[in-house]
């Protein structure tokens, strides 16, 4: 370590590059929706995700109050897809954000 780096301690992209990407994936997927941004220590992304997450059951919920019952089952088909294609997402940003930080050294 250099002094600085003992000053201030290691950069963002000194703690993205040093962390496992199949974790980051995996954890974004398995627990879901930000996990993996959680150990990567990247906050503005996981409060992102939890903003549109939230905002994904908020719109289910309110969209979902007078529907018929027989909709039911179609409603939430809808948003467990949407929740999975923003995991998708998620792990795959994840994943190749520690590709563009270790292919830059």
């Amino acid at each position: 370590m250099t002094s600085q780096e003992t000053k201030t301690g290691p950069s963002p992209e000194q703690i993205l590059g040093a962390s496992a990407g199949w974790v980051a994936v995996v954890l974004n997927v398995v627990p879901g929706l930000g996990a993996g941004y959680l150990y990567q220590r990247r906050w503005k992304a996981y409060w992102i995700t939890s903003a549109l997450a939230t905002a994904w059951f908020v719109a289910g919920a309110a969209l979902g109050l007078n529907a018929e019952p027989d909709a039911d089952p179609q409603n939430q088909l809808i948003g467990l897809v949407g929740l999975v294609l923003l995991s998708a997402i998620t792990a795959s940003e994840a994943g190749l954000a520690v590709k563009r930080v270790r292919g830059s050294d």
